[in-house]
């Protein structure tokens, strides 16, 4: 992020400021919500910064090199702006946030001073707490290729390459049945096998909790019919006639990239490599040893 412009470090030199804080929050599915914490609403770059909303920031602690810049953000929860049942869905997780100090009398005097995302978010009451993560703090992440016999790829992305869109391989049906957000029982799943969407997905297309999605633990038939059951629970209700999303589950061995999908190609697994056994395997004191296959 550049530091702040000649005409704002002039502004501040004044010694008599007109300045306020501005916060940007854009999640995951591309909603906007923007705060301020002057008396009246600010806009600019497109975007409208509401007053009012409760919301403040701690000291933000920032250093030079890659050191992780951090802040918090405490606020009150309002139906027209952040709504605790957002919250409790997850809706925030990981939303991009910006914070600008911004001249209010004059806006094109402003300064980006932090950029990253929410982190770990509390709430209590009608109140929350955010922390939010800088930039950097992406590089404490561990990164790199693991060499393991099951493939790394996530079905569906630029690595797998196979297109979740071709008949068979994604359904879309409305909810008969649910329990707990995790239980979803349909009379039938005509055209699919038993197990077809064991750890594939479930994503949530209408109703209070569109746009949530979780994976799928155990697809499997009984006396009632087909249940779809969740590793995670949605956090958000479910009612029957909402439209759900079923994508077809990869177990990451080989057999399947090659039977089911045909997508053997694009494989991101290894595997002929060496299990434990051989490892710790020694030379037999008996018979020919030619260097042969021990098999």
């Amino acid at each position: 992020m550049a530091g702040p412009s000649q005409p704002f470090l002039k502004h501040l030199a004044t010694g008599v400021t007109t300045l306020c804080r501005a916060w940007g929050l854009t999640c995951r599915d591309g909603a906007f919500f923007g705060f301020t914490d002057h008396d009246r609403d600010l806009a600019f770059d497109g975007m409208t910064f509401k007053a009012g909303s409760g919301l403040t920031a701690r000291a933000l602690q920032q250093a030079t090199g890659l050191s992780v810049d951090n802040t918090e953000a405490l606020g009150a929860l309002s139906d027209t702006t952040l709504r605790a049942e957002d919250i409790e869905a997850g809706r925030f997780d990981a939303a991009d946030v910006r914070c600008w100090l911004v001249n209010w009398q004059d806006l094109s005097l402003r300064w980006l001073q932090f950029r990253g995302s929410i982190g770990e978010l509390r709430r209590a009451g009608s109140a929350f707490e955010a922390e939010l993560r800088g930039l950097s703090e992406a590089l404490s992440q561990p990164l790199g290729r693991v060499y393991q016999k099951p493939c790394t790829a996530v079905l569906g992305d630029d690595t797998c390459r196979f297109d979740l869109n071709l008949p068979g391989y994604s359904e879309t049906r409305a909810v008969e049945r649910s329990e707990d957000g995790r239980l979803f029982y349909w009379g039938d799943l005509a055209g699919f096998e038993p197990d077809w969407f064991t750890r594939g997905r479930l994503t949530v297309l209408t109703g209070a909790a569109e746009g949530l999605w979780s994976a799928i633990k155990q697809d499997r038939s009984d006396a009632t019919g087909r249940l779809i059951e969740l590793w995670e629970p949605l956090r958000a209700p479910v009612a029957p006639g909402d439209l759900l999303q079923l994508d077809a589950g990869c177990d990451k061995r080989m057999e399947t990239c090659r039977l089911k999908f045909n997508n053997l190609i694009n494989f991101q697994g290894f595997p002929d490599i060496p299990g434990e056994d051989w490892v710790m395997s020694v030379p037999r004191s008996t018979g020919a040893n030619t260097g042969g296959s021990r098999r």
